[in-house]
């Protein structure tokens, strides 16, 4: 059967993908409790305490806001006190790279095969993410990514601006030579990541379930089909190709 679900009934491609855009923390590497940990220990560090109703509604936020750069996050939990902000962000940066340094990092299952069978059908790879650019650094080097991907952008690598807005994804775009925004995809496990895709005009936006967002949460962000796992990627996008056959999408 084939893997996708979602809206699409598999003619949603009208060129080859000739690249994937794909999130890291809870698609491709297996690190959301240090994700959540961290955003923790950063908002005690600022006054909000675990077991009150404020350090409740900062995790609800964060867990809202996954997928975006880590600054507007606290922004939003600090609206109005940009030295707060910072001060969180730069805690939360020091407590994940803490605990990948203590821990390491693992891909998910069947990303590494994944992305070889993807980079070998001449897809092109783009890891794009919230983190800052020297803890995506880290973060690559934890992994040993540098020489399995094509790309890798962090917001501060497209001007600023991360998901939910198109910017990292049409930076891939230009970086990389790709001619046409329909022979884009793009997979993550969060709202942010389906409505970057979509915005950015990637005929693939693919939510994944191995992450922090429902189904239901996918598809409301503009989700063109649903996958299990990253593992379930290079089927959906190399069955995606002109010369093949289309099947169409049955509904569980």
């Amino acid at each position: 059967m084939n893997p996708a679900q979602g809206r699409g009934d598999g003619t949603t491609a009208t060129s080859p993908i000739k690249l994937a855009c794909l999130d890291l923390a809870g698609t491709t590497i297996g690190d959301i409790a240090m994700v959540e940990r961290a955003f923790a220990e950063a908002i005690a560090t600022q006054g909000i305490v675990p077991g009150t109703g404020a350090y409740a509604r900062a995790m609800v936020h964060v867990h809202r806001s996954r997928g975006r750069p880590k600054i507007e996050v606290f922004r939003g939990i600090f609206p109005g006190n940009e030295a707060q902000a910072q001060a969180a962000n730069l805690t939360f940066e020091r407590s994940y790279e803490g605990a990948v340094d203590r821990a390491g990092l693992y891909p998910m299952p069947g990303t590494v095969e994944a992305l070889e069978k993807l980079r070998g059908a001449g897809v092109k790879i783009c890891l794009i993410t919230g983190f800052s650019r020297p803890t995506l650094g880290r973060v690559l080097s934890a992994v040993g990514w540098v020489d399995k991907v094509d790309l890798a952008l962090s917001p501060e690598d497209a001007g600023g601006r991360g998901r939910p807005w198109p910017d990292m994804v049409l930076t891939a775009v230009l970086r990389l030579g790709i001619d046409d925004v329909r022979q884009v995809a793009v997979a993550g496990d969060s709202e942010s990541d389906m409505l970057c895709g979509s915005r950015a005009g990637a005929s693939i936006v693919a939510g994944v379930l191995t992450g922090v967002h429902s189904r239901e949460r996918l598809l409301r962000g503009g989700a063109t089909q649903i996958i299990d796992s990253i593992a379930d990627l290079p089927a959906l996008l190399l069955d995606t190709h002109p010369t093949d056959t289309p099947t169409p999408t049955p509904s569980r």
